[in-house]
């Protein structure tokens, strides 16, 4: 097991994962954050509410990619399943932080 710092709408996470899946994990991180900063409207939410809003806007990009967006259809599943994913786990995290506040 491995350990990555995420830097997250300021907030620092550290996730647990597989050894050799920290850049991906970091990446998905990063990504997380520039939905969150597209967002400025949620500026004054709860972090567990910000992060449940970015786990949406997410879940809505792999709904679509499931749709059909002309990619081959197995980079289409990968990607749609990547995504799937790192809302789920966006929505634990949000679950608890709303525990733990």
């Amino acid at each position: 097991m491995s350990n990555v710092n995420l830097d997250i709408a300021g907030r620092k996470f550290a996730i647990a994962c597989a050894e050799g899946e920290e850049a991906h994990i970091a990446m998905l991180g990063r990504t997380i954050d520039a939905k969150l900063q597209d967002m400025p409207q949620i500026a004054g939410q709860s972090e567990a509410r910000a992060l449940l809003f970015a786990a949406l806007l997410l879940a809505d990009e792999n709904h679509e990619l499931k749709q059909g967006s002309g990619m081959p259809a197995t980079a289409n599943a990968k990607v749609a399943d990547g995504l799937e994913e790192l809302a789920e786990r966006l929505e634990g995290l949000a679950s608890r932080l709303e525990s733990a506040g």
